[in-house]
């Protein structure tokens, strides 16, 4: 099992990251932390932890340098510029296919708020490398014109008390040409601090990650890559009380 401190190499800079992969991990989550946060994000960790003890390896890293981040505090000048986040998420995308430990597997990307259309832009960067984007309390609308352009299957994670953030993935979902399916946690808000909501995003971006890996299996990497660019856009929706408020 690898569990260690690293520093990953992104455009001249090095980036913090905490990475752990248990023996055999069929693959590795890389998370996305929103804006102002780091890879220190008490909800990422606690989310990481919990698919780490299913098996999956995880890298939480930081998108900005300790600099960069002390001027951001003052500027608020790279919390939002997504496709430099984009590109030091591509960065690590190509560190983990180059690390003996992680070489060869495939990355899902886990990105919250801003984080998450950091994780868009690096998917459509990276077709043949990401596996899937889940996203968490997200802000895909951020990604542009890279929604249309991702092919890998996307999880759009949403609190059933966060409107503004649920409308913004509606309108999201409905440019991403790649399979994808938008999930209400009923109750949650935000940053799904209610009892239990955290939980529930864990064990659902469990179970959707474990459905990717098994459909992987059963084909080729190029039948694979095939199947996702051909599959046709369609959103599927939980039954549950929030979620019938929330249109296909």
């Amino acid at each position: 099992m690898i569990s260690e401190t690293v520093l990953v190499p992104a455009e001249g800079e090095e980036l913090a990251g905490d990475l752990v992969a248990p023996t055999s991990t069929p693959a590795v989550v890389l998370f996305a932390h929103g804006s102002g946060s780091s890879r220190h994000s008490p909800r990422n960790r606690m989310v990481a932890a919990e698919l780490c003890a299913t098996g999956l390896g995880t890298l939480l890293m930081d998108l900005l340098t300790e600099r960069e981040e002390q001027r951001d505090a003052l500027t608020a000048e790279h919390r939002f510029d997504i496709p430099l986040l984009g590109r030091r998420l591509v960065a690590a995308i190509d560190w983990l296919g180059a690390q003996p430990g992680t070489r060869g597997l495939p990355v899902a990307l886990f990105g919250a708020s801003t984080g998450a259309a950091a994780a868009l832009v690096a998917a459509a960067e990276r077709p043949g490398r990401v596996l899937t984007v889940v996203s968490r309390g997200g802000r895909p609308d951020l990604a542009g014109a890279a929604l249309t352009r991702v092919r890998a299957p996307v999880l759009l994670v949403v609190g059933g008390r966060d409107p503004e953030v649920l409308r913004l993935n509606q309108e999201a979902a409905r440019r991403l040409r790649a399979p994808h399916s938008l999930r209400v946690v009923p109750g949650a808000t935000h940053l799904f601090e209610e009892p239990g909501a955290l939980k529930r995003v864990a064990e659902t971006a469990r179970a959707w990650i474990g459905d990717r890996l098994r459909f992987a299996r059963e084909v080729t990497e190029e039948d694979w890559q095939t199947a996702v660019a051909s599959a046709p856009s369609r959103s599927l929706v939980d039954a549950d009380a929030d979620n019938r408020r929330t249109p296909g």
